[in-house]
């Protein structure tokens, strides 16, 4: 199993954390939801980081059950509406955000 992680490092507008977050819950877990092969979505809102910790307001993740289903999901148009959504949402965010593939090790 692979996971797909978006960091979303810097901060929100202030005052405009709640409509945020309202906007990746109502246009963009949808999508994300949608991309093909996804096996599951998870959205962390950072509520209590360490005080040395770098900004990171929020993360996605969205795990997959190979490199190739990520390419194919990439690869999607649901994708293509997915990042137009994305981009709308950084105008109430400073900062960046970047995206690291990660193997799932399970438990035994």
């Amino acid at each position: 199993m692979f996971t797909r992680c978006a960091v979303f490092e810097g901060k929100i507008h202030a005052g405009r954390e709640e409509e945020f977050f309202r906007v990746v819950e109502e246009r963009l877990l949808p999508l994300w939801r949608q991309m093909p092969h996804a096996r599951a979505v998870r959205v962390l809102r950072a509520v209590r980081p360490d005080g040395d910790a770098p900004p990171i307001a929020m993360m996605q993740e969205i795990d997959y059950p190979s490199l190739a289903a990520i390419d194919e999901a990439l690869a999607s148009p649901i994708r293509t509406k997915a990042r137009a959504e994305t981009d709308e949402l950084m105008k109430m965010f400073e900062g960046r955000f970047y995206h690291v593939v990660y193997r799932r090790a399970e438990a035994a």
